[in-house]
C-alpha cells in the first residue's frame, strides 16, 4: 500500500518518467520481499536502520556492485522521506545510513619490459622531435612528475651538479626530485640540440619547433603516440607514466614514504593505492609460476 502511494506520487505529482518509476518500484519491491523473508511480523512501517543495512549486505553478497547498492539505498531514502512527510511512518530509518564505499580502480601502468623497449628500441633517432620525445618520456618515467609540472619546468629548474629537479606542484608547492645518470645525459643532449635547432627564445625547458613553451595538449599527444608503440593499454597518458614510475619504484624495493615524497602526495593514503597494484602483480606472478597455484 505504501509503495503504491509512493509510486503514484512519483507519477502524478512529480511527473516522473515511466522508466524512473519502474526503477523505484524494482528497488522497493526487492526491499519489501527481503523484509517479508525475515518474518517477525516486520513491515515497511516497522523496518529500522538495521533492516536496511541487512538488505544492503544481502545485495552485496548477491554480487551487486557498491554503485548499484548505493542507488538502491537512494531509492529507499526517497521513499521514507515521502512516507514521513505523509505521516505513514513515525520516523525515517534510512536517514543516518551510509552506503558502501565505491572501490577505486587500480592505477594502470606500463610494464618495465615495455618501457625498456620504448627507450632502447622505439625512441631512436637524432632529429630534434625524436630527442625531445625521448627526453620527455624518460623524464616522466624516471621522476614521476605530473603533466602540469613538466610543462612548467624552466631551464633553471634543472640542477646538473646536484642531479635534481625543482618541481612546482599543486597549489604552487615546490619539491626537489632527484634524477639519475641516464636522464642527466638525455637532458644535456636535448638542451644542446634545442639551443642549436630552435634557439633560446624562452626560459621553458621543453620547446616547440617554433621556440615556444610546449602546451599540455602537445605533450599529451606526444606521450600517447609513443606509448602506443609498446603497449595496448587503453590509457596512454602522462599520468600512466606517473603510475608506472611509482609501481616500478615499489617493485624494486623503494619504501612507501619515499615514493610519497617523490610523487608530492600530501597523504600516505594516496600513495598506498600503488601497493595494491604491486600486490596484484605479485599474485599474477604467483599464479603463473607456482606449480600448485
Amino acid at each position: 500500500m505504501m509503495v503504491d502511494q509512493f509510486l503514484n506520487y512519483l507519477r502524478y505529482e512529480r511527473n516522473r518518467s515511466p522508466l524512473t518509476v519502474r526503477w523505484y518500484e524494482e528497488n522497493l519491491r526487492d526491499f519489501e520481499t527481503y523484509i517479508q523473508g525475515l518474518g517477525d511480523c516486520l513491515t515497511l512501517q516497522t523496518a529500522d536502520a538495521d533492516v536496511i543495512r541487512g538488505w544492503m549486505e544481502y545485495r552485496m553478497d548477491a554480487g551487486k556492485k557498491p554503485a548499484t547498492v548505493n542507488r538502491g539505498l537512494s531509492a529507499i531514502r526517497t521513499f521514507y522521506r515521502f512516507a514521513l512527510s505523509r505521516n505513514l511512518v513515525a520516523k525515517d530509518p534510512a536517514r543516518s545510513i551510509s552506503g558502501p564505499k565505491k572501490s577505486k580502480p587500480l592505477p594502470q601502468f606500463v610494464r618495465e619490459a615495455e618501457m625498456d623497449q620504448l627507450f632502447d628500441e622505439a625512441l631512436q633517432g637524432e632529429q630534434y622531435n625524436n630527442v625531445r620525445a625521448r627526453t620527455i618520456l624518460l623524464l616522466f618515467y624516471e621522476t614521476g612528475i605530473r603533466l602540469a609540472e613538466l610543462v612548467g619546468l624552466n631551464n633553471e629548474d634543472v640542477d646538473f651538479a646536484a642531479m635534481q629537479l625543482k618541481v612546482t606542484g599543486k597549489r604552487d608547492k615546490q619539491r626537489i626530485v632527484p634524477f639519475g645518470d641516464e636522464l642527466a645525459q638525455a637532458l644535456s643532449d636535448y638542451m644542446t640540440l634545442r639551443d642549436h635547432e630552435v634557439g633560446g627564445r624562452s626560459s621553458a625547458l621543453f620547446l616547440t619547433d617554433k621556440g615556444e613553451r610546449m602546451s599540455r595538449c602537445q605533450v599529451q599527444y606526444l606521450v600517447k603516440k609513443h606509448l602506443s608503440e609498446v603497449t595496448t593499454l587503453k590509457k596512454r597518458s602522462p599520468h600512466v607514466l606517473r603510475h608506472s614510475f611509482a609501481t616500478a619504484m615499489l617493485n624494486n624495493g623503494a619504501g612507501l614514504e619515499s615514493v610519497k615524497k617523490l610523487l608530492g602526495h600530501e597523504s600516505l593514503n594516496t600513495t598506498e593505492i600503488y601497493t595494491h597494484t604491486t600486490f596484484e602483480q605479485l599474485k599474477r606472478v604467483y599464479n603463473e609460476a607456482h606449480p600448485r597455484a
